[in-house]
């Protein structure tokens, strides 16, 4: 089928030219559910491996013929309605003042959800789906990007119709929607199809570690060449060795980018590429368009590719790895108006104000200034803190990495970043991997039925360690078992060991900032938290109680989204910078004071580093 100018052969793209056709009479709603019918009814299996050597996805022979059916059956309700074009209510200026709404499009690594605000930020309506997650070898993790995109689709129409029926003249007063994203995690496809050359390959996947080894080796400067340009040290984690990998092993990807095919994205671009057209489509107006091929600055600085100071594609560095400029989107701001969603999306019409990497999101979410910092925790931890327009680099194993950029005139703040490779999903893992529990919920109460972990200790190194170790060959320990040891010790010391890690990230930040930051020693520190996981008590008081620090904890955990929120609403004008960082997420919050002696403290804290080494130079094991 011919959709929208491209020649597709899986029906998992959104973008069909009988839907793209759909006169602007009909409710995105109505449109949407016509639309999903046939699309899970056509809905082919997609092989995480079809692309490995460069061949196109299965096609269900059925496709076809449901594809046929689509067309004829919204053709004809193009041709019955044809006559109430331009029928959509007209906003008067009351209703103007009155409802304005911002969404916020927060594609995870375990899932998707879509999130709409008032103009005073409160979220009003939202709808969220989880990820499948591949796990095709060792240390392997993808997804399919096509599975993304449809997850964005139902999230944002079934977001929409929440509102609508909840009273919410979202269909008028929606004015722009803010993007974020999971970092790193690496797309390449076709510029002429739109097709994926491959699954997204996600960023705790470790399979370019052979090829990090031989930059260590190649490049001057070993893991630290590109610290002082890019602000990342050589690894599995950035989209670099993704981007090698995929040129080196692929076959699809060589000839793609031989033929001047290939496009590559990390999911923000790859969701925005789509959202406007992809290899082509129509607009609000009935225009042809094409999908803009961009990223944001903060998405950029996890790639190992953006020069931190002039915020552009690094030539040298592109150079030195053998990328080719041509594949990469361009590099803009977190608010402003990037594109216009096409036609064949519940949200066609509406404008893409605002893009962030998730963390980066989640601290303006919070409202960090200079000196303040945040962890959000999720899949992983991700410690950042604001050090203003000042790029730091850290000599105890932390990133520099983007804050925020507030428009494309505006100043670059710049913030350290301490990033832990498995928080939550170490909570997955006791449910799916061991069945210890069945919801991630009741770990918390699984580890009350014990006072502490009888001396158990795990360290999380699936994929090996991130900050501040930078192991790629530690895998998981779990030590200190006895017969005495249960579930409950077990589940204990895995809540443990994501407080241990954040400790490591943010005892490295006292030691690079000094007395340079409000954070000065462990009294004067407070810890903003955010994240599915900080709504778990247990977690939270073993937080502050291993920090020896005040923990905070905001009504609303989901700041990610309300960061993305924030920079698209600041694009178009419905708040100022001074509006939104004179909010106060300290109402309602929830403030967790430590109540652990600080000798306790030390020895459980040299207990954990002991555990920590014992994980090193595990990887041969699985070989």
């Amino acid at each position: 089928m011919t959709r929208g100018g491209c020649i597709h052969t899986s029906s998992h793209s959104p973008l069909w030219p009988s839907y793209a056709k759909l006169p602007r009479a009909l409710s995105r709603t109505t449109a949407f559910l016509l639309f999903s019918l046939f699309d899970t009814l056509s809905t082919p299996y997609t092989a995480p491996w079809e692309h490995l050597t460069g061949r196109l996805p299965f096609v269900n022979p059925s496709h076809r013929l449901f594809g046929l059916i689509e067309r004829q059956i919204l053709e004809e309700a193009f041709h019955r309605t044809e006559s109430g074009r331009g029928r959509r209510k007209t906003m008067t200026s009351s209703e103007s003042s009155q409802d304005v709404f911002i969404g916020a499009l927060d594609q995870g690594t375990t899932s998707t959800r879509f999130i709409i605000y008032n103009s005073e930020a409160k979220a009003i309506a939202s709808h969220q789906l989880e990820l499948t997650q591949y796990y095709p070898e060792a240390g392997w993790v993808e997804h399919d990007p096509y599975e993304i995109l449809k997850s964005v689709r139902v999230c944002t129409a079934k977001a929409l119709e929440k509102a609508t029926a909840d009273g919410y003249n979202v269909d008028g007063g929606l004015k722009a929607i803010g993007i974020t994203n999971q970092r790193e995690t690496t797309v390449m496809w076709s510029k002429s199809t739109g097709l994926p050359l491959y699954n997204a390959i996600v960023w705790m996947d470790v399979r370019t570690n052979l090829i990090c080894r031989r930059l260590e080796k190649r490049l001057t400067g070993g893991k630290k060449h590109f610290l002082e340009t890019c602000g990342l040290p050589v690894s599995t984690y950035f989209s670099a060795t993704k981007i090698l990998w995929m040129i080196e092993n692929l076959y699809g990807v060589k000839e793609a980018i031989r033929t001047g095919d290939a496009m590559f994205g990390t999911i923000d671009t790859w969701v925005i590429w789509n959202l406007t057209g992809g290899c082509g489509s129509s607009n609000h107006e009935d225009k042809f368009v094409r999908g803009v091929h961009v990223t944001d600055c903060s998405n950029a600085s996890r790639t190992m590719l953006m020069n931190l100071k002039t915020l552009e594609w690094d030539r040298p560095t592109l150079e030195q790895l053998g990328i080719p400029f041509e594949i990469l989107p361009k590099i803009v701001s977190n608010s402003e108006t990037i594109g216009i969603i096409a036609n064949g999306w519940p949200l066609s019409g509406i404008p893409i104000a605002g893009c962030l990497g998730d963390q980066h999101a989640a601290m303006l979410g919070q409202l960090c200034l200079k000196g303040q910092a945040k962890s959000t925790y999720g899949t992983g931890a991700f410690i950042l803190l604001h050090t203003g327009e000042e790029i730091i680099q850290s000599s105890h194993g932390l990133l520099s990495t983007i804050a925020y950029k507030l428009g494309p005139n505006a100043p670059t703040n710049f913030a350290l970043e301490g990033s832990i490779a498995i928080a939550g999903a170490a909570v997955q893992w006791l449910r799916d991997g061991l069945g210890i529990i069945q919801t991630a919920a009741e770990i918390e109460e699984l580890a009350e039925t014990v006072v502490n972990t009888g001396g158990v200790y795990f360290v999380p190194a699936f994929n090996g360690l991130f900050a501040p170790w930078w192991r790629d060959d530690a895998r998981g320990v779990l030590i200190g078992l006895t017969r005495f040891t249960n579930n409950g010790h077990i589940a204990r010391a895995v809540l443990e060991s994501l407080c241990f890690q954040v400790k490591d990230v943010l005892d490295s930040m006292h030691k690079d900032l000094g007395n340079r930051g409000e954070e000065k020693s462990e009294g004067d520190f407070l810890l903003r938290v955010d994240g599915g996981a900080t709504v778990n008590n247990l977690l939270m008081q073993t937080q502050a109680d291993f920090l020896g620090s005040l923990v905070v904890r905001p009504a609303d955990i989901e700041t990610t989204a309300r960061g993305a929120a924030y920079a698209a609403g600041l694009a178009i004008g419905v708040w100022t910078e001074e509006q939104i960082f004179s909010g106060k997420n300290e109402e309602n919050s929830t403030t967790f004071i430590p109540n652990m002696d600080g000798e306790k403290r030390k020895k459980m804290c040299e207990a954990w580093y002991e555990a920590v080494s014992r994980s090193f130079n595990l990887a041969f094991l699985s070989c």
